[in-house]
């Protein structure tokens, strides 16, 4: 009864609500700001080397590390294959719109998180569209509406979904066994997520600034391989990605399954760009101007969508290994290694879905909390603290045991739930993020390394930072 209808509502949303949301609030966004995400992408890599004023803060970079660490996760592996056996290869194609137009988008809420962030005891901060829709919009309630929500979708949703395409990996095994193994993997999973964030957020940011960098480029260049050694069928990967993107009889004759939903669902699950999860992180970031990690996260969207599951769809288009329906999610992953590598590519494709989806886990977590002290505000005390962590603990271990349509589904559910909130917020606040880009390169043109207040945008409303 509940994964037919959350498998309903899912469709609805992605086919009738999310693309005009999503690909619209992009589109205006890229417009509004001259697009951005073009103009200044040099400018993002340059800032992203900037260290914290203060050493006990998030730099740039660990802020970009954490947001990145929820981004590229098993979506970027497993996703990747379960769109490209759903919805075919022309998915690929819409994965990178949405990334383009959404990168506009990430920049917008960013900016936001960081012109609203709050000082924390430390002198460290923390924010995002929580903050930024109570004091921007005065509309507490909302914002409790989307803490809470992000907390499902982060915390329950994706979190049991990363437990659950981890455990898909150790599916492909001999000695896998559906009673015992999924209690294995999340028992470790549960309890290496415990000893990072029982550390706190400044041992997520450096756990998430090791890890996320390594394995990336580590896959890339297995991917790379794979794609040197299939070098002849490239060009008609290419060719078939296009073509079948643009395939309109087989989209409208079946839209659940084509490559613009699945583009869309596993493309906005990947680089989450607009649904108000990297402004959690982008928030803790210590920088001189808002604009600054406004540019660092559109930067992230590009890492994830771009980078990461361009990889992953290439080395499995070009693999030698067909796609198909019975494949979909981590199978598909196994076959085009072990195809290419023989059963060190089963143990290669398990070891980087662990690793992914660690990170994921406690990239994930980080924004969970943040809402958590939105909602209680100076309520919260270290019992409830330890509450919520040891819940987050549990709720992984249970991820594992999931069924494949269930975990998707209730997460892109959640997921879409976020971005309906999320932007049309960001569009009546979008102003104050396109004065601060233009002050921002107002200072730059002057030969400044910029610094913000808010009277340089006209901005009334007293903030913690930029007074």
């Amino acid at each position: 009864m509940y994964a037919k209808f959350i498998g309903t509502l899912s469709n609805y949303l992605y086919t009738y609500v999310l693309p005009i949301i999503l690909i619209g609030g992009g589109i205006f966004f890229s417009i509004k700001t001259g697009f951005v995400q073009m103009r200044l992408l040099g400018e993002s890599i340059r800032i992203v080397r900037e260290p914290a004023k203060d050493e006990r803060a998030m730099s740039s970079f660990q802020a970009l590390m954490v947001s990145t660490a929820s981004r590229v996760g098993t979506g970027n592996i497993v996703g990747v294959s379960a769109a490209i056996c759903v919805g075919g290869a022309g998915a690929v194609f819409w994965m990178w719109v949405v990334a383009f137009v959404g990168a506009a988008s990430a920049f917008v809420e960013s900016t936001l998180a960081q012109l609203y962030k709050k000082r924390d005891i430390t002198g460290g901060s923390y924010g995002g569209p929580a903050y930024y829709i109570e004091d921007g919009l005065n509309k507490r309630f909302l914002g409790m509406i989307f803490a809470i929500v992000l907390i499902l979708t982060y915390m329950v949703g994706f979190n049991m979904l990363a437990g659950f395409n981890i455990n898909t990996a150790f599916a492909t095994y001999d000695f896998y066994s559906p009673t015992i193994t999924p209690k294995i993997v999340g028992g470790l999973l549960a309890a290496l997520t415990a000893f990072s964030i029982f550390g706190g957020g400044k041992k997520l940011s450096e756990i998430t600034g090791v890890l996320v960098p390594v394995m990336s480029v580590i896959y890339i260049i297995t991917a790379l391989i794979i794609v040197i050694k299939n070098i002849s069928i490239v060009p008609s990967v290419f060719r078939d990605i296009f073509v079948q993107a643009f395939d309109f009889k087989a989209i409208f004759g079946a839209f659940a399954g084509s490559a613009i939903m699945q583009g869309l669902k596993r493309g906005l699950y990947s680089n989450e760009a607009g649904i108000g999860s990297a402004p959690n992180a982008a928030a803790a970031a210590d920088t001189t101007h808002p604009a600054k990690q406004g540019l660092v996260q559109m930067m992230s969207v590009y890492l994830d969508t771009w980078v990461i599951c361009t990889a992953t769809a290439i080395m499995l288009l070009a693999s030698g290994v067909a796609p198909t329906l019975e494949l979909k999610g981590a199978p598909y992953n196994v076959a085009a290694l072990v195809n290419n590598f023989g059963s060190f590519g089963q143990h290669f494709l398990t070891s980087a879905l662990f690793l992914f989806g660690f990170t994921t886990l406690i990239g994930n977590y980080f924004y969970a909390e943040a809402n958590l002290k939105y909602i209680v505000k100076d309520k919260i005390t270290p019992a409830i603290l330890t509450a919520f962590r040891v819940l987050a603990i549990v709720i992984i271990f249970f991820g594992t045991g999931l069924e494949f349509g269930v975990a998707w589904d209730t997460a892109d559910v959640l997921m879409a739930t976020m971005a309906i909130i999320n932007i049309p917020t960001i569009f009546i606040l979008k102003d104050q993020a396109i004065a601060c880009m233009k002050d921002y390169q107002k200072q730059r043109a002057e030969g400044k390394n910029p610094e913000f207040k808010r009277e340089y945008i006209g901005m009334e409303t007293k903030t913690d930072f930029w007074n």
